[in-house]
């Protein structure tokens, strides 16, 4: 069976690998919830050697089966089992769940900050950003990624502070990694390979670290992200996106909990895989260690499983007990429907969309017709003349399947054909760098990299391996018409430049995940969006920028996208409120996040997609991020660790956490207290009770503004909301009633919205409805 969970690169990448029979011991996670009392280590581990021992023939094979034992927070083991034996563990009354560890797809800047205007008086071009206040001082994010490059600039500790008082954490040696490798900046670092190594074997240290230190690329880059300090003069490639480079919170400190590893293969750097039994090690030394918020661009590949089969889940939960505020990547396989991952309700799940800055280059085609491109490659083409252009799908060779033939696959083209020529190859199967690769291969002067309909006008741009740009699908319609008109097509590309102030902008990546959600549709998920194609930020310097094993090209910052690079962005925010407003609980920091976001684009449009059609809550969640209002939202929507178990017991019928039983009639999933209101299958009409708390300054009153679903009407009682004081509760209802119609056809998602206002805040909460199937 394959892993089930990989590193999020742009698209996702498929592998098969040996399944394991049920007689063969694969790693098994065996969940208890949550640990009673304060058991000693000794203790911890003698009561999981002895539940092991209840289903193994001896002490010795109970030993020697474990490789991890849970003991800050979460109560649980990971072992190596036969599926008989994990079947038995599952059975017994203490015993939440057993399930395999498999894989994730995960691993799923200069201007993205001051597109979004972090705070007031933010200044990326120019000034001492270290110098304003807070900017998430001494607030603690760890990052579950794939290590860090402790060199990068990025992540100096000049004028930093002594380590806070609550940190608890190691740094922990290996590879290429010591003791001085952590500093001020990177106050901790740990790394997990167990079950990794379970399941493929030992390590590979000729493609990676046995250490915190990043071979891929994709950790340091999240990790700046979030907090890299301020760093001048910074550029991809030679000039790309100059400017001043710095993270959302360059004062908070980073713990780096390393968990994600190549997969083998011929790239890889290119494949990595995160497994689940690793991850919950992280997260229950993260919990033990100190930190207050958990980063984590990971997320599931193909059906999720349920809460209680669920690292990340598991992970987050234990965490949100703690207010450790958790923020995950939604995924990279947009634009299709339902394929958000990361959707449990007790973590912040992030979408991808795009910033104001574009790397334009022409495209002139042999007709004089001039097309606008983007690349970020630092090759050029040695002559200005026009070059002979060709469609890869015509220089094939004999064999290659039609429906992928002009994709420029590995050993796809023909050099006969191509040498010395431009290639038109298009997206789709395969890595965009590495059609690139197949072009110069082949012989091929150039590549012309040809979006899919799906893709629209989304460009992610690649610092190929020879001179190359990118064209929106309606381009590369266009070209494709030409090379088909023309006796002798030819083309030419130009130097490309960095362009800021793009306008649209933002609009949604289209390989941004979207809803509904598959686990519980009442959840609406992603919950925002935020900056994640086209993110400058640092590397490491043992991995290329395209990650290529043949590209021998080392950057110290790169231009990457994806939701990984998204969700470091609202990590970033979750840690400037969490060191302004240190006694919100994370989830009025998630609330806060949610309620403040924008559904317009900086011309005052509504947000859009790739392709310009009008994005909705299932593609953007609440929308795009606004840290500066979300320091001030005025109301905020709370929930407590029970609130979860509730909603737990509801949605999946399971009990989260031994201790709790799950009552008989546990609440509906939709009364749970979030920020936004999703409803599936609407039959007649529904009632939904919401309470907020009011952070706003002292007394207020707010009323209610209702933009109501298409054939949903929405009452909301009261419609007046008065405070006395900060800290105060009210409690109101939201009723759906489907209209005559009955809605939108069955099936299908209706949109609108319902805002609290005093004058001086906004507070808006998404609406989705869908409505039952008439009878």
């Amino acid at each position: 069976m394959p892993p089930r969970y990989l590193l999020l690169p742009l698209f996702f990448l498929i592998f098969c690998c040996t399944a394991f029979s049920n007689e063969q011991r694969r790693v098994y996670i065996v969940y208890l919830g949550e640990h009673k009392g304060l058991k000693s280590t000794q203790e911890i581990l003698e009561n999981h050697h002895s539940l092991l021992l209840s289903v193994k023939n001896s002490e010795e094979g109970s030993s020697d089966s474990i490789l991890y034992s849970y003991k800050n927070s979460i109560n649980g083991f990971a072992a190596l089992l036969t599926e008989e034996e994990a079947n038995k563990l599952s059975e017994k009354e203490e015993v939440v769940s057993a399930f395999p560890s498999e894989g994730r797809w995960s691993p799923h800047t200069t201007r993205s900050w001051e597109f979004i205007t972090l705070e007031e008086g933010l200044q990326l071009k120019g000034g001492d950003k270290d110098s304003a206040p807070k900017y998430g001082r001494d607030v603690i994010v760890g990052m579950l990624d794939s290590g860090i490059w402790p060199e990068s600039e990025s992540f100096n500790d000049q004028g930093m502070g002594p380590l806070p008082k609550q940190w608890k954490g190691i740094c922990q040696q290996g590879d290429a990694f010591d003791s001085a490798h952590c500093n001020k900046k990177i106050i901790g670092a740990r790394y997990y390979v167990k079950s990794y190594e379970a399941y493929y074997g030992p390590l590979n240290k000729t493609n990676a670290y046995r250490s915190p230190r990043d071979n891929d690329g994709h950790g340091t880059h999240t990790a700046s992200t979030v907090a890299g300090r301020v760093v001048s003069n910074v550029s991809a490639l030679g000039g790309f996106a100059s400017g001043v480079a710095a993270g959302g919170a360059p004062l908070a400190r980073l713990a780096i909990y390393k968990v994600c590893w190549p997969i083998p293969g011929p790239n890889p750097n290119i494949e990595n895989t995160c497994f689940d039994a690793d991850m919950l090690a992280a997260f229950d030394d993260a919990i033990g260690d100190g930190v207050h918020v958990l980063s984590v661009s990971i997320g599931a590949n193909g059906e999720p499983p349920k809460y209680s089969n669920d690292g990340i889940a598991i992970g987050a939960l234990h965490a949100a007990k703690r207010e450790i505020v958790v923020v995950c990547s939604a995924g990279n396989s947009g634009p299709g429907p339902a394929t958000v991952t990361n959707l449990a309700p007790w973590m912040i799940t992030v979408g991808a969309s795009s910033i104001d800055r574009a790397f334009d280059a022409n495209v002139m085609l042999g007709n004089g017709v001039a097309i606008k491109s983007q690349t970020v490659t630092p090759y050029v083409l040695k002559s200005l003349d026009f070059y002979p252009l060709i469609y890869a799908g015509d220089a094939v060779v004999a064999g290659t399947p039609s429906n992928v033939s002009g994709q420029c696959l590995p050993n796809s083209l023909d050099a006969n054909k191509v040498r010395g020529k431009i290639v038109v190859c298009l997206r789709g199967s395969g890595l965009r760098v590495g059609k690139g690769l197949e072009v110069k291969r082949a012989g091929g002067a150039a590549i012309i990299l040809g979006n899919a309909v799906a893709n629209g006008n989304e460009i992610p741009v690649d610092a190929h391996v020879l001179p190359g740009t990118a064209v929106s699908s309606d381009d590369a319609v266009a070209i494709l018409k030409y090379i088909a008109t023309s006796r002798t097509p030819t083309a030419k590309i130009g130097p490309a430049r960095t362009v800021l102030d793009v306008s649209p902008a933002p609009i949604m990546a289209a390989f941004s995940s979207r809803g509904p959600n598959r686990i519980e549709p009442n959840i609406l998920k992603p919950d925002i969006t935020a900056p994640g194609l086209n993110i400058l930020a640092a590397w490491s310097e043992s991995s290329a920028p395209t990650k290529l094993e043949d590209d021998h090209r080392r950057v110290k910052y790169n231009l990457y996208s994806g939701t990984s690079m998204s969700c470091p962005h609202v990590s970033a925010a979750a840690a400037l409120l969490r060191s302004m407003h240190p006694d919100w609980t994370g989830a009025a920091i998630r609330s806060a996040v949610m309620t403040t976001a924008t559904v317009e684009n900086a011309r005052g449009g509504p947000l859009t997609d790739a392709s310009g059609r009008v994005a909705g809550p299932m593609d953007y969640g609440s929308g795009h991020i606004r840290p500066n209002h979300a320091s001030d939202p005025g109301l905020v929507y709370d929930a407590s660790y029970e609130d979860y178990l509730l909603f737990a017991c509801a949605s999946i019928g399971a009990q989260m956490d031994p201790a709790f039983p799950c009552p008989n009639s546990p609440p509906p999933t939709y009364n749970l207290n979030y920020p936004s209101i999703a409803v599936a299958n609407l039959n007649a009409s529904i009632t939904i009770r919401r309470t907020v708390t009011n952070v706003g300054g002292g007394p207020a009153q707010y009323r209610v503004a209702v933009e109501e679903p298409a054939d949903v009407s929405v009452r909301v009682s009261p419609k007046v909301l008065k405070f006395k004081k900060v800290g105060q509760r009210k409690s109101f209802s939201v009723t759906l009633r489907a209209g005559g119609r009955r809605g939108p056809p069955s099936g299908e998602h209706a949109a609108g919205s319902y805002t609290w206002y005093d004058g001086t805040h906004v507070v808006r909460s998404p609406i989705v409805v869908s409505v039952a199937a008439a009878d």
